[in-house]
């Protein structure tokens, strides 16, 4: 059984919003076995989004909406999906009574506008919202379902897991989907497809997918079968084969991060880590906080931007500085010596770059990046030259490899 999700709203348009319900309903779905086939953002656009639903009922059994559901005249979802199922609106004095209750208890009147959120679609079964003034609706349509749910993600998460779910649970057919993910580090998305695609392209289940961000790359494996032990042994056959051929590439087997990862092997060995940064502008630092509990091992860092702060911050000789550069082999080592003695941390990682997008000329090309490791025995020292051109891609990188040196150390 498959299913499409439609998000309606105009501000879901823009740049300040991101969809995250979307993310919430397919995990939901797929542990019932429902395949996501497509999801839309639709603008506040009655013809539109009543389009939208007639194709999407053309295509799979199972259309959600999320969103548009207000008093207001730009909530249109009701409107739409009416429209698209050429269904009346009827006035639910029920829904009404309930939306009056919810006023009463703020010690407010409830404004006339609000009796839009008491239309009802003809046929529809009402999905009371206990934590918002909009209900949901449930509606059957030739053997397909369309549910319309609330867009604020507290009210549409309770209302999908209490009154959906049960529902959906009696028509979907027995079909489990199971996923497994892999984390990659250390190696470009080409040189990973071209080891593991002889692998993947024998299979059509379970389905594999290769993601690449700024140096993060993950393999998705994602398996569809009549049982849970199906869909796990076949993940296991596939996986276990993709896993031999990449060995210690593969930082996680859970989707863990390479920061989770790094920060689990920090805890085990009791061991803690500092950070100096200056290309990457605290972004590596941030990364490592952004771990729950990383307080246990990281004791925190430094952006030193300028010369002058790389001295006064880290002890980094002014000598070294005027010779070699603030981007060089050296500096790196001197900020990351410098980390580690002022911190006291068993560890400290250090980054100097270039991101560009230019130069004066008397600085290293745009796209070099240092990262240094100072450590209970010795200091490395790695080097990379990215394209110039993308200066975010070359801070995100230089973390990327900053931590990447450091899960290299801690495992050999």
């Amino acid at each position: 059984m498959n299913a499409e999700i439609i998000a309606v709203g105009s501000e879901m348009l823009t740049p300040a919003r991101v969809d995250t319900n979307s993310l919430f309903l397919t995990g939901e779905l797929n542990d019932l076995g429902i395949e996501v086939t497509a999801k839309h953002v639709i603008g506040d656009d009655r013809e539109r989004l009543a389009e939208t639903v007639r194709r999407a009922l053309r295509a799979v059994p199972v259309v959600i909406l999320s969103g548009g559901l207000g008093p207001t005249e730009d909530d249109v979802t009701r409107d739409a999906v009416a429209m698209a199922l050429d269904r009346r609106q009827i006035f639910s004095p029920e829904i009404n009574a309930g939306i009056e209750q919810r006023f009463r208890q703020m010690n407010r009147a409830m404004p006339e506008i609000n009796r839009r959120q008491a239309m009802l679609i003809e046929g529809a079964a009402i999905l009371l919202n206990d934590r918002g003034s909009a209900p949901g609706q449930w509606i059957e349509e030739d053997g397909a379902v369309v549910m319309l749910l609330p867009g604020p993600p507290h009210e549409l998460k309770a209302m999908f897991t209490r009154q959906c779910l049960p529902r959906l649970e009696r028509i979907a057919p027995p079909l489990h989907i199971r996923t497994l993910q892999l984390r990659i580090s250390g190696m470009t998305e080409s040189e990973l497809d071209q080891t593991i695609a002889p692998i993947y392209k024998k299979y059509e289940n379970p389905a594999t997918t290769v993601l690449a961000h700024h140096g993060d790359i993950q393999v998705h494996l994602r398996a569809r079968c009549p049982s849970e032990g199906e869909a796990m042994a076949l993940l296991a056959e596939v996986g276990g084969k993709i896993e031999a051929a990449l060995g210690d590439r593969i930082i996680s087997r859970n989707g863990d991060p390479l920061e989770a990862v790094i920060g689990k092997k920090l805890a085990s060995l009791h061991a803690t880590l500092a950070v100096a940064e200056s290309a990457t502008g605290g972004g590596l630092a941030e990364r490592i906080s952004s771990v729950p509990g990383s307080s246990a091992y990281f004791l925190g860092g430094f952006v030193t931007y300028t010369k002058r702060m790389k001295t006064d911050l880290l002890g980094v000789p002014e000598e070294l500085l005027d010779r070699f550069g603030a981007v060089s082999r050296e500096t790196a080592e001197a900020m990351a010596n410098g980390a580690r003695r002022r911190t006291g941390a068993t560890y400290a990682l250090a980054v100097t770059g270039n991101a560009g997008p230019t130069t004066d000329g008397s600085e290293a090309p745009v796209g070099t990046v240092y990262a240094a490791l100072s450590g209970p025995w010795e200091t490395i020292v790695i080097h990379r030259q990215w394209p110039a051109g993308d200066r975010a891609r070359v801070r995100s990188l230089g973390a990327q490899m900053a931590l990447d040196l450091l899960y290299r150390k801690l495992n050999q």
